[in-house]
């Protein structure tokens, strides 16, 4: 009796982590394009398989209608960058998906994604500005309490893009800041200057009305996603975003 008890409860777990629905969106407005969405791609669908979800992929924003996003747990804006959508009912359908309860996990230049839409800006946690020449540099773990980082020694030893950022909302925690001392870049006087002191932020998480949210700045490179740490990172952020505690 115990034994069929015990796999009910294990079928019942499987279900209902099996039900959870993801998306993953790559659109690209008009302006640069990463090369690495078809990796990107493949990757959060191998992570997306390995914890049972159901995943789909769609660079299309006429995806954005109530209809359609009301039977998703969690949007993944795989590597989006500059107009996400096309009319303002798209933005208004992802808005009230969002403030009903769902997920939101941005990646690498998401944050460069609708740069003219403030309430976008405050729901993943702030607006990518610049950044210096892909090159090595030191990432500082602020926070080894979040499943996306505890498993990563203090200071990672990365080669990317070091994005920079304004418009933060102040309410994100920060996970991983780069060390500003280790990047070389000659503009960096000018911004961010000292406004982090000697780090700047590269990834948080926040809960955003009832959304749970977590985004990575990290992801420029097309090797990153066969990258352990990395994925581990990515996976266990999204894991965060669909915790229902």
């Amino acid at each position: 009796m115990k034994k069929i008890l015990l796999l009910f409860c294990l079928c019942l777990l499987s279900c209902t982590i099996q039900s959870q629905q993801v998306l993953i969106y790559t659109h690209n407005g008009e302006g640069y394009v990463h090369d690495n969405l078809t990796a990107s791609t493949k990757a959060l669908l191998k992570i997306g398989k390995e914890n049972g979800l159901q995943m789909s992929v769609s660079d299309d924003p006429e995806f954005f209608t109530e209809s359609k996003l009301k039977n998703l747990d969690l949007i993944i804006f795989n590597n989006t960058n500059n107009e996400a959508f096309y009319s303002d009912a798209q933005r208004e359908a992802f808005r009230s998906f969002i403030e009903n309860g769902g997920a939101f996990v941005g990646i690498h230049i998401s944050t460069g994604s609708e740069r003219n839409w403030p309430w976008f800006w405050k729901m993943q946690g702030g607006k990518f500005r610049s950044h210096p020449e892909f090159q090595a540099f030191d990432i500082h773990v602020i926070d080894d309490s979040h499943p996306s980082t505890a498993f990563l020694d203090k200071v990672w030893k990365w080669e990317d893009e070091c994005y920079y950022f304004d418009h933060f909302n102040p309410a994100i925690n920060i996970l991983l800041a780069a060390d500003l001392q280790t990047i070389e870049d000659d503009k960096k006087e000018d911004y961010p200057g000292t406004v982090f002191g000697e780090f700047t932020p590269l990834a948080w998480y926040h809960h955003f009305g009832k959304a749970r949210i977590f985004y990575t700045a990290l992801g420029h490179d097309i090797k990153h996603y066969q990258n352990s740490e990395f994925l581990k990172h990515l996976e266990e952020g999204i894991k965060w975003t669909l915790k229902n505690e």
